[in-house]
């Protein structure tokens, strides 16, 4: 029997955030930032460990991005990491953050 992937796909939750707030995080294994991401008012902010230090912080500070909402936690040394943001890996290990349109709005659903 085939499983249905498509409806194992539809419970990921993936929204748009726009990042609020960078911050270095000299503690994680793999250079990291702690990010505080806005998803609008019926998710709010949660906080992420994004190994996107390709970016200067001044570069993040107010981007939008996309990011998963519903997995569970995850501990990432002293720092809880509440969603996961998503980007791509191009030929030279940078991540590069997956951007929604310009004319989305925070909290927005993707799918």
């Amino acid at each position: 029997m085939k499983s249905n992937l498509y409806s194992k796909f539809k419970q990921i939750d993936m929204r748009v955030g726009k990042i609020i707030k960078v911050e270095e995080f000299p503690e994680a294994m793999k250079p990291a930032y702690k990010l505080l991401i806005d998803f609008g008012k019926e998710i709010g902010v949660r906080k992420s460990s994004a190994q996107v230090t390709n970016y200067t912080i001044d570069n993040l500070l107010n981007k939008t991005c996309i990011a998963v909402v519903n997995l569970d936690y995850k501990q990432v040394g002293p720092f809880i990491s509440e969603c996961l943001v998503l980007g791509s890996v191009d030929k030279e290990g940078k991540v590069l953050l997956l951007e929604p349109d310009f004319n989305s709005n925070l909290g927005d659903r993707v799918f």
